[in-house]
């Protein structure tokens, strides 16, 4: 049997469906042009990339002889040391946004061309000190010592008769670079000690001239060692700084991993646990010297033949 010839539909019956289809086509339309708005905006919500990194970062051997001191900063307080401790232990802990980070990106790179410091030391140092400009003290006063500011935690206080303070010598470091078009927090004047640019180039400029280089080596320890001041804190600053900066090297700059412990334990055998062997042993030598000072003072005998002589 054939089939019937089909029936053409009538006008009036046809006009919902025209309504419909239209209707299907436009959705169609709407979604294809709301999905590419989106990946549109995913892309520009991107990130720029990261610097390149330049040279290898192998894992340092276990006792590698650490260079000589070069004694630029004092040794901090105790109640400095108490207190830094407590923000770099926040800092590490900080989750910071990607897209605000790669707004130093440009000031890294050019840190690492002028002055020859590996910018992952210098982000590393950036991290450790202010989170990358997101502590809250980062763009206004001082730190909670009274000494320190800006995001990389210059020392606008400690002024001698001979020299400037630490900000005075390096704060025209960044001058004869080209300052990038825009980045996190600019000044209206310079330099300043709370602008990014200002404070980074001169804290490359300071790691430069206490020994770091290229390389994320020994040199570069106690360049971060010098930075932070000679004490035990100072030993631990610098193994931190280190190992975040060689797992960088060897893995991929990430913001917000933790310092692999594994690095960690690695840099402190190499450069860290001899150079607190020393410092232990000249902090028992002053104490032994103290107390056999404090013995002769209250010594009777002693006293009388001082007066005597």
């Amino acid at each position: 049997m054939t089939e019937p010839p089909r029936l053409p539909t009538p006008s009036h019956e046809r006009w919902p469906l025209v309504v419909a289809l239209l209707a299907l086509l436009a959705g169609a339309g709407l979604l294809g042009l709301a999905l590419a708005g989106g990946q549109g905006r995913a892309r520009a919500a991107n990130p720029p990339a990261a610097p390149a990194i330049v040279v290898a970062t192998p894992t340092p051997a276990p006792a590698a002889a650490a260079p000589a001191p070069i004694m630029r900063a004092p040794a901090p307080t105790a109640t400095e040391r108490t207190g830094d401790e407590r923000r770099f232990t926040a800092n590490e802990r900080a989750h910071v946004p990607a897209a605000w980070v790669s707004g130093f990106y440009d000031i890294y790179a050019q840190a690492q061309r002028t002055f020859g410091v590996n910018w992952l030391l210098i982000a590393s140092v950036h991290k450790q000190e202010t989170a990358f400009s997101t502590h809250p003290t980062t763009y206004h006063g001082l730190n909670f010592a009274r000494c320190c500011a800006g995001p990389m935690q210059f020392n606008v206080t400690n002024r001698t008769a001979g020299t400037g303070s630490t900000w005075a010598r390096y704060r025209d470091a960044g001058a004869p670079a080209q300052r990038p078009a825009a980045y996190p927090h600019a000044t209206t004047r310079h330099p300043s000690v709370y602008d990014d640019y200002d404070a980074i180039m001169a804290a490359a400029a300071l790691l430069r001239d206490s020994g770091a280089g290229p390389q994320l080596d020994a040199s570069a320890w106690r360049a971060a060692y010098d930075y932070y001041g000679h004490d035990l804190t100072g030993v631990s600053y610098a193994d931190e700084v280190l190992a975040r900066a060689i797992g960088w090297g060897q893995r991929r700059f990430c913001i917000n991993c933790g310092t692999d412990p594994g690095l960690l334990g690695a840099v402190d055998a190499a450069w860290g646990a001899p150079l607190r062997a020393e410092v232990t042993a000249a902090a028992a030598a002053a104490q032994r010297r103290k107390e056999r000072d404090a013995r002769r003072t209250s010594d009777p005998t002693a006293l009388a033949a001082r007066a005597k002589g």
